[in-house]
């Protein structure tokens, strides 16, 4: 089935056999279980070690050989990338069904608690757009995609506003569009980077702490009202007002308007 060095295993033409947790699927090979993410049932693939643990392996996929039925296509550019919305190219009837299987699972095969029937899980109605807050980080080295990284084009400007990259706590993800939170949530992030970045403020320095824009908090209620809190790491004033005043004007939405200077 594959080949192995004593520090990091190769697995060639493995088949992905259930989904687990935390955003992961897994195969068992010579009685361990290998996690591996953003893959799902049914897919062939080889897989290259990148931890080792007494009892399981984790992994990433290297090459595919074959492709679930299962799978569907994600819906968000940043997929596999951000770290949200991890089960994306897997459909949500067969995300429901895997989490109630994890349930059962933690409380009859772990927990050892005998369990009468138990009820299916009932879904949302809503996959996307759902979120009621979302907060969002200031980064002046941003995460570079791997499509980026292979480009030939060069990148002076590394400032970013989205999401922290899974496992790096000083690199960001420029985010586009996310679909977890109504849409004009999405125009304005959009339009506080554009308007921040043309005006030169400063990003946030995660490692050594300094820069004028740190985070931007974003809150809305079912019937439409919207909060947005601005985080600012030094205290500009002029530069302060002229980004809250620019938002007032730009988005008559925005019911709740504040800032906060935290250092």
């Amino acid at each position: 089935m594959g080949r192995r060095s004593k520090k990091k295993p190769f697995f060639e033409n493995v088949e992905i056999t259930a989904i687990g947790a935390e955003g992961k699927a897994l195969a068992r090979i010579d009685n361990k279980v290998v996690f591996v993410p953003w893959t799902a049932p049914g897919d062939v693939v080889d897989i290259q070690v990148t931890r080792k643990r007494k009892s399981y392996y984790e992994g990433v996929v290297t090459q595919f050989h074959k492709k679930s039925e299962m799978r569907t296509e994600p819906f968000c550019n940043h997929f596999a990338t951000c770290g949200g919305c991890k089960w994306q190219h897997i459909p949500y009837t067969e995300q429901i069904k895997a989490k109630q299987q994890q349930v059962t699972d933690n409380l009859s095969r772990i927990a050892k608690i005998p369990l009468s029937e138990i009820q299916p899980i009932l879904g949302s109605a809503e996959t996307r757009f759902y979120r009621n807050k979302l907060e969002y980080t200031f980064s002046n080295k941003r995460w570079l995609t791997a499509e980026e990284i292979n480009s030939d084009e060069s990148f002076g400007n590394m400032n970013g506003l989205g999401f922290h990259v899974p496992g790096m706590f000083d690199k960001v993800l420029d985010v586009d569009k996310c679909y977890l939170q109504p849409e004009l949530s999405n125009r304005i992030r959009n339009e506080v980077r554009r308007y921040t970045l043309e005006n030169n403020y400063s990003f946030f320095d995660i490692r050594n702490h300094n820069g004028l824009m740190r985070n931007l908090i974003i809150r809305n209620t079912q019937d439409e009202q919207w909060m947005v809190i601005v985080v600012f790491y030094e205290d500009d004033e002029p530069k302060r007002t002229a980004l809250l005043e620019h938002l007032q004007t730009t988005f008559p939405e925005i019911t709740s308007l504040n800032y906060i200077v935290n250092q």
